[in-house]
């Protein structure tokens, strides 16, 4: 069901011009988005439709980590893993989760229990996004709007926090209420059931990001996902529309019109094309371009375009896409996703479950971005995809995953998790020298932290990973 948007795309900007006071913790000790002022449906349609556009945010920043984008600039920062001050990004994540707290207190004034769990799994939705991109940062000091200098919580801590408001808003939304949500909600339009699916998948993501430590409990992540999704039709993503259109279209369009960005990495075609893996992914012409000559040419990471001509000559995010829609879908949690978290968790546990998995996976994709049903099994069965449960290996797993979360923060998780051990990634050409040799593990923490909250911000590098990459 298409949501009836007109009546509240307006309410996102008023929203957004209001409540942007609390940027950077707010400089005031008072909040100006009072949760006795602010209504519970005008918080809901921000807190939804700002959880999309985090997820773009922190997407726009790893995708070139994990070399689905590259720069055409030579030397780009965000290429070549320096530390960069994403404070723009850091105040966003924290606006959203600032309204996300206001909606949660005045829930609970109100007794509207779902709109309660709605928020409690939002809220876990944007804190893990941020623990995954910076570890350790301001939480239970966060909104308490006492201090502008508030304490950091350590990223494990915060993970239990995650792990409970799920729980917690699971059981909210199963609760009787006489407070309905309905078209103030940008993802689900007040469908309940599949917001407890949501926040089912989303135990199942988190639970499975221990993956490396001794922590790790794959029973307890296939548990999650016996009451996750069941189909595409239950994926959390917000549909855009004409007055607010889809940021990877922006970014598409803005590259059209020569105001750079969004260009392929030569990782992610080598990966696609049959170089790497010697089968051509029947994905690659609805997520990319080809370049005037009909061929798909990526870019390398760090190096720039070369002598390569602005347009015409490397592949890019084209305006029109499956992920560049104007009016298509930033995707925050899929069935598909879901089906690799399952092949993951099983491997150790049954084979054949997760191969199958792995294969649902791979098709799940394809059916979303309009794969046609012939290419799907032509590419599902060739030898180099469809290797027999014996030959299959975790690799083949992440590898898949990697191509179907194109321009996911999630990818970047995925990548920490796996060591960036893809077959033929290589560090970007102009790396960061600092970095010795390495991969980037975290984000640098923004200036405007630093200049402010000095003595509560960690002391760590690049290369100090986040709790669950130890």
């Amino acid at each position: 069901m298409k949501f009836k948007i007109k009546k509240y795309k307006y309410v996102i900007f008023a929203f957004a011009f209001s409540f942007t006071a609390c940027d950077d913790y707010l400089d005031i000790n008072e909040n100006p988005n009072n949760p006795s002022e602010a209504p519970l449906a005008g918080l809901m349609v921000n807190s939804t439709f700002e959880s999309s556009q985090n997820t773009f945010r922190m997407g726009d920043i790893t995708s070139n980590y994990v070399q689905h984008l590259a720069s055409p600039n030579p030397g780009s920062s965000s290429d070549v893993m320096d530390p960069v001050s994403y404070s723009g990004t850091w105040a966003s994540m924290y606006n959203a989760m600032t309204d996300i707290n206001d909606m949660m207190l005045k829930a609970e004034e109100e007794g509207a229990n779902h709109y309660l769990g709605i928020g409690q799994i939002l809220m876990a939705y944007n804190l893990a996004t941020t623990v995954d991109a910076w570890g350790a940062i301001p939480y239970n000091e966060g909104f308490n709007f006492v201090t502008i200098t508030p304490a950091y919580d350590n990223d494990d801590q915060l993970y239990s926090t995650v792990l409970n408001l799920l729980n917690s808003g699971i059981s909210n939304l199963a609760t009787e209420t006489e407070n309905s949500v309905e078209e103030d909600d940008f993802i689900y339009q007040g469908d309940i059931s599949k917001w407890i699916k949501f926040g089912n998948m989303l135990k199942a993501r988190y639970l499975n990001h221990y993956s490396e430590t001794e922590q790790y409990d794959p029973a307890s992540v296939l548990t999650a996902l016996e009451n996750a999704f069941e189909s595409s039709d239950d994926d959390a993503q917000v549909e855009y529309f004409a007055e607010e259109i889809n940021p990877w279209a922006d970014v598409a369009i803005d590259n059209a019109n020569l105001f750079l960005g969004g260009w392929i990495s030569e990782q992610f075609i080598e990966a696609t094309d049959g170089t790497t893996f010697g089968v051509l992914d029947p994905r690659l012409p609805y997520m990319v371009s080809t370049t005037e000559d009909g061929e798909y040419v990526g870019t390398l990471n760090g190096a720039g375009r070369g002598d390569a001509a602005e347009e015409g000559e490397r592949s890019v995010l084209e305006p029109g896409d499956y992920y560049t829609t104007e009016q298509g879908p930033v995707l925050m949690a899929t069935y598909f996703e879901q089906k690799f978290i399952e092949a993951e968790a099983a491997f150790s546990i049954d084979k054949d479950q997760s191969y199958q998995a792995y294969l649902d996976g791979i098709r799940a994709h394809m059916v979303k971005i309009g794969v046609p049903a012939d290419e799907i099994e032509d590419y599902i069965n060739t030898p180099e995809v469809s290797m027999g449960v014996e030959s299959f290996t975790i690799a083949d797993i992440f590898k898949e995953k990697w191509v179907a979360m194109f321009l996911h923060p999630e990818a970047w998780v995925d990548a920490r998790r796996y060591d960036y051990d893809y077959e033929n990634f290589s560090l970007p050409e102009n790396v960061n020298p600092d970095l010795n040799g390495m991969f980037i593990k975290r984000l640098a923490y923004p200036d405007s932290e630093v200049s402010r909250n000095g003595n509560n911000v960690p002391n760590v590098t690049l290369l100090d990973p986040i709790f669950w990459d130890e």
